[in-house]
C-alpha cells in the first residue's frame, strides 16, 4: 500500500485526479481520516499532519482547510552524520541549527584493532548525539510542551531524546526517514511533516 505526501492546497485536485483515474469515487470520514472509495474497488485513507484526528464534512476542500500547523512546533533530526533541530512558528522556521560530526565508520581490521575502533566509533557517536542534545534543548526544550515530528535514526534519536531537558516534547507522526540532515534536508522535513498523507490501495 503506497503512502504519498500531499501538500494540502493540492488535496482537492488530488482527488480529483483520484477521481479520474479510479471512476466515481465515494468520499466518508472515519477513524479520524478522510477516505476515499471509488467505483473500481481502489482506495485511499488520507490523514491530517500532527495527528490531528478529522470530524468535519466529507469533503476534500474541507478536508485540507483542517491541515494547519501548530501555533508552535519543531522538528528534530538526528543521524550519526549530524543533526538538525528547528523550532517553527506556523509556517515560518524562527530558528534552526544543523550540524555535521564525523562518526568513524566500520572497519574490517580484527581484534584489539577493531575494539579500539569500535570504541573510537562510540565515542564518536555520543559526543555527537551530546551536541545534538545540547542544541536541541536551546532551540526545543525551553518552549514547553512543545510538538516535534522527529526522523533521522531511530536509535541516534531516542539517544537525544533520552535528555531530561527534552522531557516535555510532544514527538507526533509522522516519522521521517532521511539521510545526514543539512538545510535541504531540513526544509524537506519541514514540507513533508506539514503535508497530508494518503495511503492509497489500487484495486
Amino acid at each position: 500500500m503506497p503512502t504519498v505526501l500531499v501538500p494540502a492546497a493540492r488535496v482537492d485536485r488530488w482527488v480529483l485526479n483520484f477521481n479520474g483515474r479510479h471512476g466515481a469515487t465515494g468520499l466518508g470520514v472515519a477513524g479520524g481520516a478522510l477516505t476515499g472509495a471509488a467505483s473500481d474497488g481502489s482506495t485511499f485513507t488520507a490523514r491530517l499532519p500532527f495527528d490531528e484526528a478529522y470530524d468535519g464534512l466529507p469533503d476534500a476542500a474541507a478536508f485540507a482547510a483542517a491541515a494547519e500547523a501548530p501555533e508552535r512546533w519543531g522538528v528534530l533530526l538526528v543521524r550519526k552524520g549530524g543533526f538538525a533541530a528547528a523550532r517553527l512558528e506556523g509556517t515560518a522556521l524562527v530558528e534552526h541549527k544543523i550540524g555535521q560530526r564525523h562518526v568513524q565508520g566500520r572497519t574490517k581490521a580484527g581484534g584489539q584493532s577493531q575494539q579500539r575502533f569500535s570504541r573510537r566509533r562510540d565515542n564518536q557517536a555520543r559526543q555527537a548525539f551530546e551536541a545534538a542534545a545540547d542544541h536541541a534543548a536551546r532551540i526545543l526544550g525551553s518552549s514547553g510542551d512543545l510538538v516535534v515530528i522527529t526522523g533521522g535514526d531511530h536509535t541516534a534519536v531516542t539517544e537525544v531524546l533520552a535528555d531530561p531537558r527534552l522531557g516535555r516534547l510532544k514527538v507526533v507522526a509522522p516519522w521521517l526517514a532521511v539521510p545526514d540532515p543539512k538545510r535541504a534536508v531540513l526544509d524537506q522535513a519541514v514540507a513533508d511533516a506539514q503535508a497530508i498523507r494518503i495511503d492509497v490501495h489500487n484495486a
